[in-house]
């Protein structure tokens, strides 16, 4: 039986790690696309603590299969069926990008247009320094349609969003962690692992708190500040009815700082 080009792995810790093996580049064709989307719906249904995206191969991807996908539709001029399909992109960025936990994007080479539009549809985005991105749809004629573009927008500001789509370039990950769109360098040796530390030290932290601080970035992001004003009461409100809110107080009071453990509810 073949292996679908996205996989979904949940450990008894509440980590989800999803892998795309889709060789030799990762490059997004129908099965990806798929299988992306069968992966996220898996996340919603499985509700876990938090989410590593990573990829095997050599590079995270070299982008989408523009014969496979795009050509037919270009060719016909088929703009009813584009329209179609960048719908379904931007649906299933949306819905990793609101999944009620950490999310963690994993970039260790050549991250190109899709990959990094999911990249930028998760909450932290770790490379290599050798690891390198890039939005080239221009070269095709096309633009980001996943929500690459508003959500680069939103980490670095319009201007480099317009320099990084309007030039098709690549960026170095150095750059780009400078520019506020990489979070956090890892060294190459061992990147996995500590990418992987990372995802499960958020899978293992109070997860309801952490949805409540993406709900009042996401307000934010989404209707401005008076509106994430005006949920962070009850968004952090809320918190007083779960279960690690309350061990974690009484572990304070007992223990000092730093000694609580969560369970997610």
């Amino acid at each position: 039986m073949t292996t679908p080009p996205v996989t979904v792995d949940v450990d008894a810790a509440g980590l989800a790690v999803v892998t795309i093996d889709h060789p030799p580049l990762n490059l997004y064709d129908e099965a990806l696309h798929g299988a992306l989307r069968d992966a996220v719906a898996e996340l919603e249904r499985a509700r876990p603590r938090a989410v590593l995206v990573r990829a095997e191969g050599k590079v995270v991807s070299g982008g989408v299969d523009v014969k496979q996908v795009f050509h037919p539709m270009a060719q016909a001029g088929d703009v009813e069926r584009g329209t179609a399909y960048f719908a379904e992109l931007v649906d299933t960025g949306r819905r990793l990008h609101h999944l009620p936990c950490p999310t963690v994007f994993a970039a260790h080479g050549l991250t190109l247009t899709w990959a990094f539009e999911v990249a930028l549809a998760c909450d932290l985005i770790v490379a290599t320094p050798a690891a390198s991105f890039g939005l080239i749809e221009a070269t095709v004629g096309l633009t980001p349609a996943m929500g690459g573009t508003q959500r680069l927008a939103e980490r670095a500001g319009a201007g480099r969003a317009r320099l990084l789509v309007m030039t098709a370039g690549r960026f170095g990950a150095e750059e780009l962690e400078r520019w506020g769109v990489v979070d956090r360098l890892v060294p190459e040796d061992g990147f996995d692992e500590k990418a992987r530390e990372l995802a499960a030290s958020l899978a293992a932290g109070p997860t309801r708190a952490h949805a409540a601080t993406k709900e009042i970035l996401r307000r934010l992001a989404e209707d401005g500040l008076e509106a994430a004003n005006e949920v962070t009461a009850g968004v952090a409100g809320d918190l007083f009815g779960t279960d690690d809110l309350r061990g974690a107080m009484a572990s304070f009071v007992e223990q000092g700082h730093g000694k609580a453990t969560f369970r997610g509810e």
